[in-house]
């Protein structure tokens, strides 16, 4: 579904990627791993368009994404979850999803879609008339990523869902995951806590330097190996 081919990318006359290449398969969900300052950040944000490529090429379905202005991938069915959560502070919950479904083609099953978002987040419900800025750090994630949702989006892509949150909220947020990873979406996640990442996944790839070091099926990884790549033992 998504290809990336000898990608380069940076800001300015920093590059960050080097010659980066990766397959996202279909209707499965694909983690990237690694260290800080690995390029894993950097790499959605070129394939969002907010970074522009240097060298190689994205595409999306044999479609080539390279110059797409940011606010047209929704049209592509593409939708990313930001690391930071950054929600509509001074906007309640409802409003925040509802600016999910902005996009024209989207409006249609707004009211629809936002059923199915309160029911995979009850509290969210709960919170409907409150400002986003008034959540703890676990329900704005969850405001997030149902916002994400909103589009109905075949191509999701999470960065750092769990940074800075409690171990129960981790837990919530990655069974929700597991439960969105059935085929019909595909799904790109960064993410840190390796353990939890890999056993959500279908594929890994890890990040070192702006390279993959790494690139296995998520049922085959040894994660001590694993962490031997990852701190560059």
């Amino acid at each position: 579904m998504l290809e990336v081919t000898n990608l380069r990318a940076g800001y300015g006359a920093i590059n960050v990627l080097w010659d980066v290449s990766l397959t996202v398969q279909k209707g499965k969900l694909t983690t990237i791993i690694g260290p800080n300052g690995a390029g894993k950040t950097t790499l959605l944000r070129a394939i969002m368009g907010l970074v522009p490529a240097s060298a190689g090429s994205i595409s999306l379905d044999g479609k080539v994404l390279n110059g797409t202005p940011t606010w047209k991938m929704s049209d592509a069915a593409v939708t990313m979850i930001p690391e930071g959560r950054m929600t509509f502070r001074d906007m309640s919950v409802e409003e925040n999803l509802i600016m999910g479904a902005f996009p024209k083609a989207h409006r249609a099953h707004m009211r629809e879609r936002l059923e199915s978002s309160y029911a995979m987040f009850p509290r969210l419900r709960e919170r409907r008339k409150q400002l986003a800025g008034s959540l703890s750090g676990g329900e704005a994630q969850m405001l997030a990523m149902a916002r994400g949702l909103m589009s109905d989006p075949q191509l999701l892509i999470v960065d750092e869902p769990s940074l800075g949150l409690a171990p129960l909220v981790v837990n919530e947020l990655f069974e929700i995951l597991a439960r969105l990873n059935d085929g019909q979406r595909t799904i790109v996640l960064v993410e840190q806590n390796t353990a939890r990442a890999v056993k959500v996944a279908d594929h890994v790839y890890l990040m070192q330097s702006g390279k993959v070091a790494l690139s296995q099926k998520a049922s085959e990884v040894d994660l001590e190996h694993l962490h031997e790549l990852y701190f560059a033992r």
